[in-house]
């Protein structure tokens, strides 16, 4: 097995490491390595999208006694029209699988949170509808929600950071859901 210097230095670039060859992998493109500054932007981006996670979990849970996962699906449902929305469109949104969502969905259902109602339209389908006592819910804990956001996210950079920081990840959201089917993994190409 590869030292993690080894791995690290096969992430990097041959330029970047003065012309030397790579410890690891033979005949990899240097395309497929990132240059040092591309790395450590992205390592950051990961460890920042964690430890801010991971604290807006932790909040949440032991305040209002909800997953992440869970208040998201309670916020997507409160906003839809008529608090309902079809499961394979709640599973979009939230980027989950629709077996991951019908998980989730069954938690959900059996607290009271959310309601499973069959499509008129469709007997195959169902909406997942969100119930009184979930809207309760998520007015409870949506303060403890934002407040964490802005504790661990917002009060951490200066407003013209915060505007270069959304005009940086829209742009990379552009970039990956610009409708290519590059950015499609095969199997949902083909489904």
């Amino acid at each position: 097995m590869a030292e993690p210097t080894d791995l690290a230095a096969a992430m990097v670039s041959q330029e970047e490491r003065g012309g030397t060859a790579a410890a690891v992998g033979s005949g990899e493109a240097d395309e497929c390595r990132l240059r040092p500054a591309e790395l450590r932007a992205w390592r950051a981006f990961l460890q920042a999208h964690a430890v801010v996670l991971r604290r807006l979990e932790a909040e949440l849970g032991a305040e209002a006694g909800l997953s992440l996962g869970h208040y998201d699906v309670l916020v997507q449902l409160a906003y839809a029209e008529d608090h309902r929305l079809r499961m394979h469109e709640l599973a979009d949104r939230l980027l989950l699988s629709r077996s991951g969502m019908t998980r989730v969905v069954d938690r959900l259902e059996a607290e009271g949170l959310v309601q499973r109602v069959t499509c008129p339209s469709d007997a195959r389908g169902a909406f997942a509808v969100l119930t009184p006592a979930g809207l309760e819910r998520l007015r409870g804990a949506t303060p403890v929600h934002l407040g964490g956001v802005r504790r661990h996210f917002a009060e951490a950079l200066a407003p013209q950071e915060l505007e270069a920081l959304t005009a940086l990840l829209e742009r990379l959201v552009a970039h990956c859901t610009d409708g290519s089917a590059a950015a499609e993994p095969e199997e949902e190409r083909a489904g």
